[in-house]
């Protein structure tokens, strides 16, 4: 991967910066059913990997054929999601995948792994992504590259999340996507 800073983008104006940005993927993190498409044509049109969060997606349900109703309306690149079988079935459907796993407590860790056995993704997501010990035990735990999210607004934190085994960071912080 040349440059392991994802830019993730909430609002318009996040847009604009990421799509100015060295950034070769972008997370899109808010759409509805109505604005993903011109998004996501936006992405790929600066030459960008358009990655949609799809629990994200204002209008969509949380059944699999969100994943084909999407598709359908935007042709993104891959998507992100909580939600295993949404993500076996964007797999499915050839859609690079995220898997965006929440880790809040000893339990969150050991519940992670037979969701991915579930989903199968391409990659998975530890948020907060400042947590390098974590970022360590998944990597190591599974054969899926680690992508560290959240919370990540210094150089530092990047280079320690990659250090610790992450293959990427998504962030929303303009600044870190400028490294």
């Amino acid at each position: 991967m040349e440059n392991p800073v994802i830019a993730a983008v909430k609002d318009e104006e996040g847009l604009a910066k990421a799509l100015e940005s060295d950034c070769n993927t972008i997370f899109l993190l808010a759409s509805t059913i109505l604005t993903v498409e011109d998004l996501v044509r936006r992405v790929q049109q600066a030459g960008k990997v358009a990655m949609v969060h799809l629990d994200l997606v204002e209008g969509l349900s949380n059944r699999e054929i969100a994943v084909d109703a999407l598709i359908k309306a935007a042709r993104p690149d891959g998507i992100i999601s909580t939600r295993p079988t949404q993500v076996r079935r964007a797999r499915h459907q050839g859609l690079i995948t995220v898997q965006r796993a929440f880790i809040l407590d000893s339990m969150s860790i050991t519940s992670i792994y037979p969701q991915l056995a579930v989903g199968k993704p391409d990659f998975v997501e530890i948020l907060p992504g400042i947590m390098p010990r974590i970022i360590t035990e998944v990597s190591q735990g599974t054969h899926i590259p680690v992508i560290a999210g959240g919370l990540i607004k210094y150089k530092d934190e990047v280079v320690g999340a990659i250090r610790a085994g992450a293959v990427a960071v998504s962030t929303t912080c303009p600044a870190v996507w400028a490294m």
